[in-house]
């Protein structure tokens, strides 16, 4: 049987940033950015809301954006080692993230076998966007608990926290203290290797 790896995006292959945060400074949104933050957090905005206020603040977005964006944001490091070795092993890695799929999905360029996140119209935003089509914690869990084969999460924040409690084989990677609380590994540093090879340590016996 083979395994299946599932990595967030935020702040776990992203180190100590988001795909949000990158794009509203390369668009110089950040003040606006950080306000819709601080509502999502007081849980004035749920995921659903936060996008469409993204899909209103983003007017001017544009794919030559997205990119550079992406190219310029701090990845952690032997992304594309891991995503590798995963693939050598007859396993499957998979990115599940609630955050934009226009922007997510550029890691597959670096290997991984599916990327799952938000779907957003393509920028520049022509179309409405589709709450339905927003990602929410739980939905994490649903795409997980479809897959056939077992599955090792590697997350940061409590929005990984449902799938951390319905899985055994978790690692927290620069976590806060909750999630690290949840976890069945720990890592904190700037190496994503690292990090899978405590995800390792769960699965081969």
């Amino acid at each position: 049987m083979s395994t299946l790896h599932v990595f967030d995006m935020d702040g776990t292959l992203l180190a100590g940033t988001t795909a949000s945060l990158e794009i509203a400074r390369a668009l110089d949104t950040v003040p606006e950015l950080v306000a819709l933050e601080a509502r999502f957090t007081a849980g004035d905005l749920d995921t659903r809301g936060f996008a469409q206020a993204l899909h209103r603040l983003w007017r001017q977005l544009t794919p030559a954006v997205v990119a550079d964006a992406y190219a310029t944001s701090p990845w952690l490091s032997r992304i594309d080692d891991v995503c590798a070795d995963i693939r050598s092993r007859g396993e499957r890695s998979m990115v599940i993230t609630m955050s934009p799929d226009f922007f997510a999905r550029h890691l597959l360029n670096r290997g991984f076998d599916e990327v799952v996140a938000s779907q957003f119209p393509a920028p520049p935003f022509a179309a409405p966007i589709d709450p339905s089509l927003i990602l929410t914690p739980a939905d994490k869990v649903r795409i997980v608990a479809a897959q056939s084969d077992p599955c090792v999460a590697y997350g940061d924040s409590m929005s990984d926290a449902p799938l951390f409690r319905h899985l055994t084989a978790t690692v927290a990677v620069n976590a806060d203290k909750h999630l690290d609380g949840l976890a069945a590994a720990r890592y904190h540093g700037d190496d994503l290797f690292e990090a899978y090879q405590l995800g390792r340590t769960l699965i081969d016996y």
